[in-house]
């Protein structure tokens, strides 16, 4: 029975290692044609040859392509690839995720770099991969998020996070935007804990966790367009269960979309 991921082309963020490699890697194994990002073309190349000459993956599967999402330029400049090279999305994977750094660091954006690597860029990518992205069924957006986003606050009026700076708060913040952000009605989409993983985030939870392969495919199963997904869930593993409250309320969700539009340089 052939795979109902064969032939759907599929964008994975941060696909050169951990969760996000082993995504790509289960995508290919079925037949989806993986478009694996990296934050440089050499990473990205890297990663794609890899996956050829290890797993035995057909090279026409795979699509290496390189945005360093500390740079919102390069993201942008990643989404038009995309949207001329690929006019068919079936499904993004906002997966690209960074531990905050010890000390407090702004992007050249003047973004602290783990709200903007592991979720305003994944907003602006996701708002202008709009013309490429498939509404037919099956059509879908998959956010990598956090248990961590349940202890996580939003903070409004300081979301750079100058004043006060934790380095556990600012990415359970990040992470609860992300989640946030898969209820927003303009995308259908949805969130996932993938569950503990030996990762380079490991650090954040604990000292042991499933292996990155597992934890990929959680992902890859909501990928799949057999599986049926309700818009805005938010599912741990495989288990749809109910995300922190503020993930879901609209007065959140419209705000923090004024705060994105604002910090990624959006006027309308």
């Amino acid at each position: 029975m052939p795979s109902t991921l064969s032939g759907r082309t599929v964008l994975v963020t941060g696909a050169t290692s951990g969760i996000g490699y082993e995504t790509a890697r289960q995508l290919a194994e079925r037949g989806a044609v993986v478009l694996l990002h990296g934050r440089t073309a050499e990473e990205a190349q890297a990663a794609a040859d890899r996956l050829i000459a290890t797993a035995g993956i057909d090279g026409a599967l795979v699509r290496p392509l390189a945005a360093d999402f500390a740079r919102l330029e390069e993201v942008e400049d990643l989404a038009h690839a995309v949207v001329r090279e690929h006019p068919r999305l079936d499904v993004l994977v906002n997966n690209a995720a960074i531990a905050a750094p010890e000390r407090h660091t702004l992007t050249a954006d003047g973004n602290e770099i783990a709200f903007q690597v592991n979720f305003l860029a994944h907003y602006l990518l996701t708002d202008l991969l709009g013309a490429a992205l498939t509404t037919d069924r099956g059509g879908r957006v998959v956010n990598v998020s956090s248990s961590l986003h349940r202890t996580a606050a939003i903070q409004w009026n300081d979301p750079q996070r100058i004043r006060r700076y934790s380095r556990l708060a600012t990415y359970a913040q990040s992470q609860l935007a992300l989640t946030v952000f898969a209820a927003d009605p303009r995308v259908t989409a949805v969130s996932i804990h993938p569950g503990i993983c030996e990762t380079g985030l490991l650090s954040l939870y604990g000292n042991e966790g499933d292996s990155a392969s597992q934890g990929a495919a959680h992902v890859v199963r909501l990928c799949d367009p057999a599986t049926e997904i309700v818009n805005g869930a938010y599912y741990d593993r495989d288990e749809r269960v109910a995300p922190a409250a503020a993930a879901t309320d609209d007065r959140t969700i419209k705000r923090l979309n004024k705060l994105a539009d604002l910090l990624v340089g959006h006027t309308a």
